[in-house]
């Protein structure tokens, strides 16, 4: 009879469980790694009084290594004009390739050296207008395994007459963290979302549907709610949107064809200021 040990096939899935297990190097300074860049275009800019709509896109770009395809996805007619794009799963040079070609200015701060990559790894924003602040929040309940934590890159974007305060989201899966767990992730940022004035974005990979319905019942809208599967059979990349008239028609979509870029698609969501908001920024 041959001996487990000597079957390839047996120890291949050995070797894959073990490396799929190997723990991850967390980067839990608040202040750093920190990459941040300017490529927005300044003559391209309004100078009427402001803007009332603001486009929001989110894509998972998985692991970052398909970032030529990703470019060539976020130049699609549907995302083209962004105004703010959150993106996951990113290394500091996919994060500047993407804002130097799309001339976005850009934030980024990683919460990990992904095991299976050895670079860094996190959340990023960019932004056709000026980005004013920025931070890392860090959030809790280490995965079992990796012992991955992961964290969430905040800012805030100064449209024209008014402000943005912008949350890039990746919570832990479904087979490491509970609903509980993914709730407590999103309350870190809910905390830091109560300090601001601003309008708020919270875009990203939630790995949920179900979290829509707890950042409903803090009063955020959810535009995104019915743009169906976003990764194989699942719905886990979102929008969420507070101090935005909560219409039901706001429209929101996603990019089907995405070319290999990414086991994820993007979507997007367009979104309108309330006017009160417009004419306090104004009058400041």
């Amino acid at each position: 009879m041959r001996s487990r040990a000597r079957n390839p096939s047996f120890a291949l899935a050995f070797a894959l469980s073990l490396a799929g297990c190997a723990p991850t190097i967390n980067l839990l300074n608040p202040t750093s790694p920190r990459f941040e860049g300017g490529y927005a275009q300044l003559a391209a800019r309004p100078t009427g009084s402001g803007t009332t709509r603001v486009k929001v896109v989110s894509f998972n770009i998985k692991l970052a290594d398909k970032i030529g395809p990703a470019i060539e996805v976020l130049q699609d007619d549907a995302l083209r004009d962004a105004d703010v794009i959150s993106l996951q799963e990113m290394d500091e040079t996919g994060v500047e390739r993407i804002a130097r070609a799309l001339n976005l200015n850009y934030i980024y701060y990683p919460g990990a050296i992904h095991p299976t990559r050895d670079r860094y790894f996190g959340p990023a924003i960019l932004s056709r207008w000026p980005i004013t602040d920025s931070r890392k929040l860090i959030l809790p309940h280490e995965a079992w395994g990796r012992k991955q934590r992961r964290n969430v890159t905040a800012a805030t974007v100064a449209l024209p007459g008014s402000c943005l305060r912008v949350y890039a989201v990746h919570l832990e899966t479904q087979l490491k963290a509970s609903p509980r767990q993914r709730e407590d992730q999103i309350d870190v940022v809910l905390r830091d979302a109560a300090t601001s004035t601003c309008p708020v974005v919270i875009a990203g990979d939630f790995n949920s549907k179900g979290i829509g319905r707890y950042l409903e019942g803090k009063g955020f809208a959810w535009p995104t709610e019915h743009v169906g599967r976003t990764i194989t059979v699942f719905s886990w990349d979102h929008i969420f949107a507070r101090g935005f008239p909560l219409s039901d028609s706001a429209a929101a979509g996603k990019v089907r064809q995405v070319h290999g870029a990414s086991d994820h698609r993007p979507i997007w969501a367009s979104l309108m200021l309330a006017e009160p908001h417009i004419r306090t920024a104004l009058s400041r």
